[in-house]
């Protein structure tokens, strides 16, 4: 079955100002990377770029992950989106930006009938049949890569989300992965729960309403209630895991405690309490449902 376009017309309309929270919106049929893209627009020309801004593409064929790790969609078969935004923060808890959007996103899958989890950092999660190493009864649905642009008043932060929408088995990155057609929400009771249009509207407007929530507490997550709704919705927290710190550092392992005041994941340790801020988390044993 041919994949529909986004529908740009409906998006601007619902996500540009004076309607909508966006400056600008950019939706093209390819990019290498949309997160790539949009950095290097931002650092060329700031002016042009007015946050919050969006770029959508309808196809990427090099998409980035944590680690320089590479990933293709097919064309239409997936959300591959990166947002530009210049929140007003402390430099010590931008960390908790991708955090926030985490919470966005599963806000959004929510709307459209979806139980959606967290896993530390960057990773949105569904309930799967069966297990899978380092991540339990789960798939990875969505993954999301922020990345700090330097700039002369205050730096710009590139949110990017990709978000697994149609894609058949065989379309998949990894097959720890899965989509929300392979996860039944084609067949659920809500009509937007494949429509990319629909999701990419409601998605953008959760992550500038989270990150706006986070502004106005002066980057206090608990005080904006993000610290809250993100331990509710995380399925690291509790579970038993091992972190291969950034770099091969170090690796450790235990449970999964409590999200820092900048973002950062703290382990219980037999040593005592590991504080980790950047790097793969596994999950190794998680608590029961």
């Amino acid at each position: 079955m041919p994949r529909p376009p986004l529908d740009a017309a409906a998006l601007r309309a619902a996500l540009l100002a004076p309607a909508g929270p966006l400056r600008r919106l950019d939706v093209v049929d390819a990019s290498p990377s949309t997160n790539t893209a949009l950095v290097a627009a931002a650092r060329r020309d700031p002016g042009a770029w007015p946050a919050p801004a969006v770029l959508v593409a309808e196809h990427q064929a090099a998409g980035r992950g944590r680690a320089g790790r590479a990933w293709e969609t097919p064309p239409r078969a997936a959300l591959t989106v990166s947002t530009l935004l210049r929140p007003r923060l402390p430099a010590a808890v931008l960390g908790w930006v991708p955090l926030a959007a985490g919470v966005a996103v599963a806000r959004a899958l929510d709307d459209a009938g979806v139980d959606a989890r967290l896993k530390w950092p960057n990773d949105v999660l569904l309930p799967a049949a069966d297990t899978a190493p380092g991540l339990g009864a789960y798939r990875k649905v969505a993954g999301i890569l922020a990345e700090v642009v330097p700039g002369q008043d205050a730096p710009a932060v590139v949110v990017g989300v990709g978000l697994n929408v149609s894609q058949e088995a065989g379309e998949l990155p990894v097959p720890t992965a899965t989509s929300l057609a392979l996860a039944g929400a084609a067949s659920g009771a809500v009509p937007s729960a494949t429509d990319r249009t629909a999701l990419l509207a409601a998605m953008v407007r959760e992550l500038v309403g989270a990150v706006g929530r986070l502004e106005r507490s002066g980057g206090d997550a608990r005080a904006a209630g993000l610290a809250d709704e993100y331990a509710a919705r995380s399925a690291t927290l509790g579970a038993v895991v091992r972190a291969e710190l950034a770099g091969g550092a170090e690796v450790v392992e235990g449970e999964a405690v409590r999200i820092a005041d900048d973002g950062a994941l703290v382990l219980a340790t037999p040593a005592g309490e590991r504080v980790v801020g950047a790097g793969d988390v596994h999950h190794l044993r998680v608590p029961p449902a």
